[in-house]
């Protein structure tokens, strides 16, 4: 099979050897194998991360928790991985109902050929949730609770009817629980203008880095923030994070990480590492010297200036495995 032959070659290699004649029937080869084995599926972590703040933003404009959104999110879409997140960016399981006058998909659920809502992404789809449970007279009831109680908007959601299954508030309340959704609401309702980067976690499932000085790109196909720091695109790894899986996700090979970021080549990763997907530059993009700090070292200098480490050693003259002590200066053009 097409994934076997070419398993461990990058895609945008692997296509410089195709004719023309020959690439579009491969593409579509390889776009509905990835679709029939799920391999762009993203973890239920990256998917709270791609969608907490319009959860946020929708429980200041609705009153909805954004526990409850997101969690809805989860388990309704599978963490946006199931065939009706895909192919109609519906995330919440919303049918068509009487008077829905948009986009439609048709699928089998608990009858044949059933209708559901499509929209033209997935903020669309937040949206409409919110608009949904707040216009049906049903889920009326549900504003008169306490909004940072989301156990009981959990139980009322169920008595409402959303969804059949008697055990519904208890999935929706273990999903809060176990990732600590219920942050959110407690963010979403203080003074001040919503975070636009990634959230530093207790748990630190996600990325405890502060990304002010970066350029965002946009999403991987996991879901992953891409950053540019001096010219050059980079991540942040998250837990569970690892080199092999890392290259594939990014159409690299493993030594191509590793050499890009001087690593060796059985290194571990821990959530919050930076890490650059393109070799770096051998001069930072504008700042000319960096003080060092207590902990700093010049590995972490590299990182930080997208500067490759042998070339700063060289620029000051520090033998490799040499510290700088804090407080000194060390070039970076």
């Amino acid at each position: 099979m097409l994934s076997v032959i070419f398993a461990d070659y990058p895609m945008n290699r692997r296509l410089r050897f195709m004719t023309k004649s020959t690439l579009l029937p491969v593409l579509f080869v390889i776009v509905c194998f990835m679709d029939a084995f799920g391999q762009q599926k993203i973890t239920t972590e990256q998917y709270i991360v791609q969608y907490k703040i319009i959860a946020m933003e929708k429980m200041r404009e609705y009153k909805i928790p954004a526990s409850i959104t997101l969690a809805q999110g989860i388990l309704e879409s599978g963490s946006g991985n199931s065939k009706l997140a895909r192919h109609a960016n519906n995330h919440f399981g919303i049918k068509c109902h009487t008077g829905w006058k948009g986009r439609s998909y048709y699928m089998d659920d608990d009858e044949k050929n059933e209708c559901f809502r499509a929209y033209k992404d997935p903020d669309e789809s937040f949206k409409d949730h919110s608009l949904f449970l707040t216009q049906r007279p049903r889920y009326t009831f549900l504003f008169d609770l306490d909004i940072m109680d989301y156990k009981a908007w959990a139980k009322g959601l169920s008595k409402a009817g959303y969804a059949t299954n008697p055990r519904y508030p208890e999935l929706l309340i273990r999903i809060i629980e176990e990732y600590k959704l219920h942050q959110y609401d407690e963010l979403a309702m203080k003074k001040g203008k919503l975070p636009k980067e990634q959230l530093v976690e207790e748990d630190h499932h996600f990325v405890p880095a502060d990304t002010s000085s970066f350029t965002f790109e946009g999403y991987s196909v996991m879901g992953r923030k891409v950053y540019v720091n001096n010219n050059r695109k980079l991540i942040f790894a998250v837990a569970n994070d690892n080199i092999s899986d890392l290259a594939h996700e990014f159409a690299l090979y493993s030594w191509q990480i590793v050499k890009y970021n001087e690593l060796a080549k059985h290194d571990s990763l821990v959530a919050g590492q930076m890490i650059y997907l393109e070799k770096k530059r051998r001069k930072a993009a504008d700042e000319k010297y960096h003080e060092v700090q207590v902990g700093e070292s010049m590995y972490s200098i590299s990182q930080r200036y997208g500067v490759r480490l042998k070339v700063l050693h060289r620029k000051n003259n520090i033998p490799i495995g040499v510290q700088p002590a804090a407080g000194t200066k060390v070039k970076l053009r």
